[in-house]
């Protein structure tokens, strides 16, 4: 049975299944980390294309059934712990396909995209999370997780699943997503612990203008913000990935004076 508390819903039709594989485009030469393998119907399509799987896998109860099934494939490395906790830095360059529990969605995903010998990760994910991934500015999905998604990788919805596909159907239909690592970041920024600093205070308080939710970050927003050319009276998601950037760049040259 599914545990509520790990967030399962297993997707074990192979058709499906098989398309996921057909979007990560693995090479005979790659090396895969599944993250939350469940009852293995993905991980045995994996292991045929994949030069080594690594599937990780929380529940103990899955984890037996998992070495049970696979108990004769040499390709394929099991583990039974946290994904989160996983030494991702250690392993080479790899690729990510999984069908993530979605509670962990956006902590998965911050974890991975600072991996620098990640390649790309094919997720199957909420809808409404994998449309925050590729939002621009003027959208409500647009948000902090979208510029952060966007600043490190590309991302493509490639396809949507119904919840009748999944056992037990979660509440909410689900996504395709690839994402794939840029060899370098969508914009340049002088500092970029400042930079999503200020990213997260604008969308931390999105609903106020721009010179008010930069408060705990610059002083007299309003004053710097009118001097650099920004419109103060902005709100966050009137401004692109690269206004934040100028934000940034141009806070930076405040700070050396």
């Amino acid at each position: 049975m599914a545990k509520k508390k790990l967030g399962q819903h297993f997707l074990r039709n192979k058709e499906i299944l098989q398309r996921i594989v057909n979007v990560a485009e693995i090479e005979p030469q790659d090396k895969v980390v599944e993250i939350g393998a469940g009852m293995g119907d993905l991980t045995a399509l994996l292991i045929e294309q994949a030069r080594e799987v690594i599937a990780i896998e929380i529940d103990p109860a899955l984890f037996r059934i998992l070495k049970e099934r696979f108990r004769q494939r040499q390709n394929l490395k099991l583990f039974n712990q946290d994904a989160l906790k996983f030494p991702y830095e250690e392993i080479g360059q790899f690729k990510v396909v999984a069908n993530i529990p979605y509670y962990i969605t956006k902590p998965i995903i911050f974890r991975l995209i600072e991996v620098r010998n990640l390649i790309s990760m094919t997720l199957t994910v909420q809808k409404e999370v994998a449309q925050r991934f590729i939002a621009v500015p003027g959208s409500k999905a647009y948000s902090a997780l979208s510029i952060i998604v966007q600043y490190y990788t590309t991302a493509e919805i490639k396809f949507y699943i119904p919840a009748k596909f999944f056992s037990p159907p979660p509440e909410v239909e689900s996504a395709v997503i690839k994402i794939q690592r840029r060899t370098e970041p969508a914009v340049k920024v002088a500092d970029e612990k400042i930079f999503f600093k200020i990213v997260k205070s604008a969308f931390g308080q999105r609903r106020k203008m721009i010179a008010n939710s930069l408060k705990s970050v610059v002083d007299e927003p309003k004053e710097f913000l009118n001097k650099i050319g920004i419109n103060p009276l902005k709100r966050a998601e009137e401004l692109s990935i690269e206004d934040f950037a100028y934000i940034t760049n141009e806070l930076c040259k405040f700070c050396k004076k």
